[in-house]
């Protein structure tokens, strides 16, 4: 449908289905999701002419003497909310965000992986991905300690384990409904590696409304966990010596007829990779450094990238190996469209729009360089190490100084985006370093 024809189905909807409450949802810079509702009388100007926000409330966007911004409703992305009454309803529109003389705000997430977008689209390219979530259900009324939370596991199940251990069977079930509702369709959810850890994976789309998904199905995991009784976290590491939280994004691209370009077979092929996906594979292994920090933005992130044998520590590729940046799946013989690649590093406290974009712009960059790709890797982390394979960050601090380095960062995100990243996360490094924590407690407190 055109653009006009969305807004007509919108506002036709809308007083169809007695909607009181329309929420214009928008990211900071950070990924958090933020909203305001407004009634169904402006929305037909909110089309038009956008609606009016304090944007220096909004964390990344603007300078108190630049606050004011519009907020312009995606009508292709309207939904209803399943959780709220079916009388008086409430639905949710997708923003762009504008400034007031209407042009695209540089500081606005949504707006950033739409620039990569056009610029893969213009190159005859069409990134679709297939995202899949991990996290974790523990009791809402979690217990406090010194000012911070304490999570309890509320289960010892395992990966796929159909078990009356599993307590989160129910959730998942209403996850999946709730998520359909709202034409997110979901290829399967399951009972991940770690006590109390769950995962849910969505059906392709191309990147736009899969960065939209992921927000939504954030929201919708942490409001399924309350109607429970229960509190969702997507924490990389909430718990030590078990399996942290990852965001694996499958990846492939298309072409304006919807054939896969990631697919090929006989000479120049590996493993049924064309040549075009080998350079982008290449570009994502040698940019990894650089976009660490928006992949894995947290100084938890990287507690959760740790050499044991399940995640990656390393720029490197293989199809069986787990432990890899990026995994290449068995091909299945006559399924060309679902050729891809899957991203490992990712975990679910990222802005998956800035996400999406910094992955693209490194796989186009590695199409545009052509860059060859490495050989498969399948040796231990002492062995890479030793043979000088690229090692991703070690922590947030290292992180932070391979993105401030980063030309393709800074053009891939602008100067607004990259430099809010930059100043905000050095910060957070720097009060983490400063901070006692319980370990030091426990280990010097009584010592010497």
């Amino acid at each position: 449908m055109t653009n006009e024809q969305n807004i007509d189905f919108v506002l036709r909807s809308v007083e169809e289905r007695d909607i009181r409450f329309v929420r214009l949802w928008f990211t900071d810079v950070l990924g958090n999701l933020k909203s305001f509702a407004i009634s169904p009388e402006d929305l037909e100007e909110a089309f038009e002419e956008g609606i009016g926000f304090d944007g220096s409330a909004v964390d990344g966007f603007a300078a108190l003497e630049e606050s004011d911004m519009l907020a312009f409703p995606d009508a292709s992305t309207f939904q209803v909310l399943p959780w709220r009454p079916s009388e008086s309803g409430v639905a949710r529109i997708f923003c762009n965000i504008r400034t007031p003389q209407g042009d695209p705000f540089p500081g606005d997430p949504r707006a950033c992986l739409y620039r990569a977008f056009r610029a893969a689209d213009q190159a005859g390219y069409v990134l679709n991905v297939s995202p899949e979530l991990e996290f974790f259900y523990f009791k809402e009324d979690t217990t406090v300690s010194r000012g911070s939370a304490v999570p309890v596991p509320l289960d010892n199940a395992g990966y796929f384990d159909l078990t009356p251990d599993d307590s989160a069977r129910d959730l998942r079930r209403d996850l999946t409904l709730e998520l359909e509702q709202m034409s997110i369709p979901v290829e399967y959810s399951y009972h991940a590696a770690a006590p109390s850890q769950n995962g849910v994976s969505l059906r392709y789309s191309e990147a736009v409304t899969c960065a939209d998904n992921i927000m939504t199905a954030r929201l919708v995991i942490k409001q399924t966990a309350r109607q429970h009784g229960m509190f969702a976290s997507f924490m990389p590491k909430p718990l030590s010596g078990v399996a942290g939280s990852a965001m694996f994004l499958s990846q492939s691209l298309f072409d304006h007829n919807g054939n896969n370009l990631f697919w090929a077979e006989g000479k120049g092929s590996v493993h049924h990779l064309s040549v075009t996906a080998q350079h982008y594979v290449a570009g994502l292994l040698k940019y990894a450094p650089e976009f660490a920090l928006v992949t894995n933005p947290t100084v938890n992130s990287y507690k959760r990238l740790v050499p044991n044998g399940e995640v990656p520590c390393y720029a490197t590729w293989g199809s069986k190996n787990r432990s890899a940046f990026v995994r290449v799946p068995t091909y299945k013989p006559g399924k060309q469209l679902s050729r891809r690649v899957e991203l490992r590093s990712p975990d679910p406290t990222c802005n998956p729009y800035l996400t999406m974009a910094v992955t693209l712009a490194a796989g186009m960059r590695g199409i545009a360089e052509e860059l060859p790709l490495p050989e498969e890797s399948s040796a231990p982390f002492s062995e890479l190490a030793a043979s000088g394979v690229t090692r991703l960050p070690h922590d947030l601090g290292e992180a932070v100084e391979a993105f401030a380095g980063s030309e393709l960062m800074r053009e891939t995100l602008g100067d607004h985006i990259f430099n809010y990243l930059l100043t905000e996360k050095r910060e957070e490094w720097a009060e983490y370093s400063q901070t006692v924590t319980d370990w030091e407690l426990r280990h010097y407190y009584g010592g010497f």
